[in-house]
């Protein structure tokens, strides 16, 4: 009867508050009439309110009740010790009831998250405020210092230790939901069945229905299911954790003014009615959650529990509904029937007979490929290589074969063809299948098997240039030395990959120009007229025009030559 009447008196204001909200819908407050005419006209309630006050006047009626019975009841009666007793009980009642009241009034008012801009929290901001955050975090520092003692609550501290380990499963639950519905998203984003297909009949024809039917019906009812049984309950579940937070964490702010308050009263012997006040709002926050915090946490473990098991009955229904699909598809297959070992032989061979086909496709490929046209590097290449050679020598150079994407820390990410210089053929963990190397600047790690030796040949007439260090009065003076006078020679190489074109590609305007896949180009301009650079202009076989850039490939140079020393 008491804790029945403690929430229902606790919450009459609230419901208050909803019977006013009521009035502003004329249709709902017709119906609520019309209601309560049909049921107690006897009343002549004009409004809801009328019944919800009457709980509230009724508890506290009966103590006077009982007392008046116990005044008209004789001493000398049995029944008079019972009376007093249940007079009693309920003025204990009573008074328990107005005290929960005041607790969860306290609660209301503390443990509401608010969002505060930084300007209303400098608005706030005042001598009193500023004054009671000092003390608090003098007083915190000294708990941390071990100058003063800190107020010891087994209970409580046993509560909150197990409500942060619960606050904590959520949110690392929520977290983990989130990303497994990012990852789902993105799967069934990939639709490739619905591309067309030449074939009208077959396994490609058959794992299309299967992808369509996944992609159609299956996964968008399991994500369905997912957010109403486990992200919704999730959600909310950690939504009413901030209600609790917030009052676990003004309890400590109020903890701490409790201690300075009592220390100051040890010494004075009386305290003000603001600090009494103080001491009361600590006691009733401390009082209702040692009351109210065992039972929030274990509603939340059951919950917790309840959206695990919907999350793993989900998944076990989504792999029977897609393995009952694939069976239906898989007989429908020419080998569906067939028993594993076989399968597994028949797979082999076919890899098998695969890989020769493929070999052979490479070796025709490359037997009737043309052979590479060598083109010049551009300023930035060569002044890169020449770096390179003057810092490590030419023996030390690698072109490298194919891109490098790095994936761990020190790896470097490289285009193909770019030139590059070995520093050491073994990482820091003795690893010999990872290359430390040179880029001209930065340096990193590499895989060993995508490098290849760089052996540049000379140009058939090496050009002289004069040192870049000269200055623009000493290029005047060597200019009109005499022909006698030597040089410093500066030996040029030809590159050591080529642009070939990766695609065909049809011309369609006389500006354009057609192209083989794996014919050689010389690239002119790396861009059109307007400066573009998503067509370039190139040269094949005497004709000159523009083709899409992303068509064009630079491939290493399959036939290097020595390297040349200048003379």
């Amino acid at each position: 009867m008491e804790m029945v009447y403690k929430i229902y008196c606790a919450s009459y204001e609230h419901a208050l508050l909803l019977v006013e909200s009521y009035r502003k819908d004329p249709k709902l407050q017709e119906e609520i009439m019309e209601t309560l005419t049909a049921t107690v006209p006897h009343t002549s309630a004009s409004d809801l309110s009328f019944f919800l006050v009457m709980p509230v006047q009724r508890v506290t009626k009966y103590p006077l009740l009982l007392g008046k019975i116990l005044e008209n009841t004789p001493a000398s009666s049995s029944a008079h010790a019972a009376l007093a007793a249940a007079m009693r009980a309920m003025t204990q009642v009573n008074t328990n009831i107005n005290e929960y009241k005041r607790r969860r009034e306290v609660a209301t008012k503390y443990n509401k998250a608010e969002q505060l801009t930084l300007r209303d929290r400098f608005a706030r901001l005042n001598t009193h405020s500023i004054a009671k955050k000092t003390t608090r975090l003098s007083r915190l520092l000294m708990h941390e210092a071990g100058i003063v003692s800190k107020t010891e609550d087994k209970e409580y501290d046993d509560l909150e230790e197990k409500f942060q380990s619960v606050a904590s499963c959520v949110t690392a639950l929520k977290e983990s939901m989130a990303s497994y519905l990012q990852h789902l998203e993105e799967f069934q984003l990939a639709t490739p069945h619905k591309c067309d297909l030449l074939m009208e009949e077959g396994p490609a024809q058959q794992y299309r229905r299967f992808a369509e039917h996944l992609h159609s019906v299956i996964f968008p009812e399991f994500r369905r299911r997912l957010d109403r049984l486990v992200w919704q309950p999730l959600c909310s579940l950690a939504e009413m954790l901030v209600g609790p937070q917030q009052l676990v964490k003004k309890r400590l702010d109020k903890l701490l003014d409790y201690e300075e308050i009592q220390e100051r009263k040890s010494e004075t012997g009386s305290v003000t009615y603001d600090e009494e006040a103080a001491m009361n709002t600590y006691l009733a926050i401390n009082s209702l959650l040692v009351a109210e915090l065992p039972c929030f946490i274990q509603m939340s473990v059951q919950l917790l529990v309840q959206i695990l098991g919907s999350f793993s009955v989900l998944q076990q229904d989504l792999a029977e509904d897609v393995l009952r699909e694939a069976k239906k598809e898989l007989e429908q297959m020419p080998h569906g029937h067939m028993q594993l070992p076989a399968f597994w032989r028949m797979v082999e061979d076919n890899l098998q007979q695969s890989d020769v086909q493929l070999r052979s496709f490479i070796q025709a490929f490359e037997t009737v490929t043309p052979s590479p046209m060598p083109q010049p590097l551009n300023p930035a290449e060569e002044r890169k290589v020449l770096s390179l050679v003057s810092k490590h020598g030419p023996d030390k150079l690698y072109q490298v074969t194919s891109n490098i994407s790095g994936s761990k820390d020190m790896d470097l990410t490289l285009q193909r063809g770019q030139i590059v210089a070995l520093l050491q053929s073994v990482d820091t963990k003795g690893n010999t299948n990872r290359w430390l190397v040179d880029a001209g600047g930065p340096r990193g790690f590499v895989p060993a098997a995508k490098l290849q030796p760089y052996c540049p040949a000379p140009s058939q007439q090496p050009r002289t240039e004069t040192p870049a260090l000269e200055s623009g009065a000493e290029r005047r003076r060597h200019s009109y030395t005499s022909p006698e006078a030597p040089k410093p020679q500066v030996a040029t190489f030809t590159p050591a990959f080529q642009v070939v074109a990766g695609f065909s590609f049809a011309a369609r305007s006389p500006q354009e120009l057609s192209l083989q896949a794996g014919q050689p180009v010389v690239i002119l301009e790396p861009h059109d007229k307007k400066g573009s650079t998503e067509w370039s202009l190139v040269e094949v076989n005497g004709q000159r025009g523009y083709v899409p850039s992303s068509y064009l490939l630079r491939v290493p140079v399959q036939e290097p030559v020595g390297w040349s020393l200048p003379v």
